[in-house]
């Protein structure tokens, strides 16, 4: 039936009435313009029924979906059919939301079309959550195809719904070939029955899953053992109850079994082979561990902290040069260890490195230690002797503790940098060297050369490539696996087996300045490893604070007002931070100081944190 033709040149009443729907509702002429909307529209996009008529020319519509909502548009108003799409429109803040736009034709008595009737509807949440859902499924269906585990679905008749590559390696089929199949059409007939009985028990409720040990025959006909864990898996209105089974091949563990099984003799070999297997994730555990160990160490430098890394970086690209290089660092921070590294991977590595501690020899006698001396040079001196410099010739020289040097022995040093060449004591032949020359110090030089214990031509000589070796209170991070380092390395020479690290120590080792550097904690790891008798290694607490030269016996009026300083400061701290500790706006990042500082720091003054 067509409806009958209708005035609408001023029908007050039908737009009041159209102003009282609970929706958006326009309506246009035959040709697509705006006529006139409700007051749900305006209120709703923020703009007047004139700007709404220019619809096909504004923002009003996302740039995306335009070219889509105005071919559809057109094609139902030549058409003259009604029209149903889904586009995004431009609320009155600015806010473009989806909306579900179903347009419907009023034709008048001869049948032509007089209005169409636009009916708008808000759908954003529903196509978010369809947004959220296909992301989610997407997620879901990397995980089914990426798993190293078969995983296949069914439906309850045991017809494959979906399998991963992992599943279809295992037995051989493609995905077209293994979804002609059945469940139990690939189930060795010995095992069908019973498993069709437990799939039954699952579909009657009786179970929420199973885990059976079957046979399978795989494309070919060769056999195979799998262990399936299979549950059932509730259903919703769009997608029926499905079964899914976890498969993993145990052949092998299978036939240990069975070599078990047939010989006696062979027992105590089998009885290995299962637990090998039992153990296998264990090992593998040990092995990634051996790894990231590996992976953090550097010719025997432990760490991944991000000043170590900085240094490791340095040590790379200068390495293959024969570029002066000059290390510095407080004692114990394994300055000589940084030298050896770079000389390992230099040109030279194939030639000497000599080691040469300056602070270790006696003044009178260092020149000739470095450049040796003629016969009858000095009261004692009955033959002729080769320098530390002439023993390095092609190699590497490593002055450790240059600061030492005296004056009068450093300007023989400038001449070998400058020259490449030197005497010895006591002679006049210049000898010539070719030598790298790696020094290292402890020491502020620039303080030493403007105390004029230090020539400055010889320290921009030795700092052509300067390397700063942090503290190891600068990098707290590294302390767990120095520690893991050094137990594993004296358990080893001590031949016992330490299974775990007390989780104490380590937040201890953390907390401490560590004055002596690497060298400090190693001392104290070998002595504890020589006092440890059981399984577990741990540290002395005590042991850690007394190390600290003059803080045991810390007192008086200078004390104490250092510790209610620091007690401000760390009260004011958490006070701001509301007693949170650790994260990025706790109070330990405000402070500058890892947490378990903190902690240890709060502890020590007594500070109560639920005060905060």
């Amino acid at each position: 039936m067509r409806p009958h033709a209708v005035n609408y040149s001023a029908d007050e009443s039908f737009r009041h009435i159209v102003d009282t729907v609970p929706g958006f509702v326009a309506v246009m002429t035959a040709d697509g313009g705006v006529e006139y909307v409700n007051r749900q529209v305006l209120d709703y996009f923020g703009r007047t029924l004139e700007e709404l008529k220019q619809w096909g020319t504004s923002d009003a519509v996302h740039p995306d979906d335009f070219p889509r909502v105005i071919a559809a548009w057109r094609s139902s108003i030549e058409a003259g059919t009604p029209y149903d799409m889904e586009h995004r429109l431009r609320r009155g803040d600015g806010v473009y939301r989806w909306f579900q736009s179903r347009g419907l034709p009023l034709r008048d008595a001869e049948g032509r079309i007089v209005r169409w009737y636009n009916l708008l509807t808000d759908i954003d949440d529903r196509k978010c959550a369809e947004d959220a859902l296909h992301k989610s499924e997407e997620r879901w269906r990397s995980v089914f195809e990426n798993s190293a585990i078969g995983v296949a679905l069914t439906d309850l008749r045991g017809r494959f719904l979906a399998t991963n590559s992992a599943y279809q390696k295992m037995l051989g089929y493609t995905d077209e070939e293994i979804g002609r199949l059945t469940f139990l059409e690939l189930t060795h007939e010995d095992y069908r029955e019973s498993n069709r009985q437990l799939v039954t028990e699952l579909l009657e409720g009786k179970r929420r899953q199973f885990q059976i040990e079957k046979q399978y025959r795989r494309k070919g006909g060769s056999l195979i053992w799998v262990s399936n864990n299979v549950s059932l898996v509730p259903g919703t209105e769009s997608m029926p109850r499905f079964v899914m089974a976890l498969s993993e091949d145990i052949t092998e563990r299978k036939q240990t079994e069975e070599k078990l099984r047939r010989s006696q003799a062979d027992l105590l070999e089998a009885f290995e082979e299962i637990k090998r297997l039992k153990d296998r994730l264990q090992d593998e555990n040990l092995i990634l561990r051996e790894e990231i160990d590996h992976a953090f160490m550097f010719d025997d430098i432990v760490g991944s902290s991000p000043v170590l890394q900085s240094v490791l970086s340095s040590i790379v690209k200068v390495a293959p040069t024969d570029t002066t290089i000059l290390i510095s660092g407080e004692t114990g921070t394994g300055k000589e260890l940084i030298a050896r590294a770079i000389h390992k991977r230099s040109r030279r590595s194939n030639h000497s490195f000599v080691s040469v501690n300056c602070a270790a020899i006696p003044p009178s006698l260092i020149a000739s230690e470095l450049f040796g001396h003629e016969k009858g040079a000095f009261t004692g001196a009955v033959q002729q002797r080769r320098g530390r410099f002439e023993m390095a010739h092609s190699g590497t020289i490593f002055l450790d503790e240059i600061g030492e040097v005296p004056v009068e022995t450093q300007l023989a040093l400038l001449r070998v940098l400058q020259e490449r060449q030197f005497e010895r004591v006591g002679g006049s032949r210049s000898i010539p060297v070719d030598v790298r020359i790696i020094a290292a110090t402890n020491r502020d030089l620039s303080l030493a050369i403007a105390a004029g214990t230090f020539r400055s031509d010889l320290f921009y000589r030795l700092n052509v490539f300067p390397i700063q070796v942090p503290p190891l209170r600068k990098r707290t991070e590294d302390i767990p696996l120095l520690i893991e380092y050094f137990v594993k390395k004296f358990a080893e020479d001590m031949a016992k087996r330490i299974k775990q690290i007390k989780k104490r120590t380590l937040e201890l080792c953390q907390a401490y300045s560590w004055p002596g550097n690497i060298r400090e904690l190693q001392n104290i790891v070998e002595r504890s490893m020589i006092l440890c008798t059981g399984d577990t290694f741990s540290i002395d607490e005590a042991w850690l604070w007394l190390e600290q030269p003059g803080k045991a016996n810390a007192s008086g009026p200078l004390t104490q007002t250092l510790h209610d300083q620091e007690r401000e400061m760390i009260e004011a701290a958490l006070a701001e931070t509301r007693g949170k500790v650790a994260g990025v706006k706790g109070a330990a990042a405000k402070l500058g100081i890892p947490p378990s500082t903190l902690e240890s720091k709060i502890k020590q003054l007594k500070i109560r944190k639920q005060n905060f």
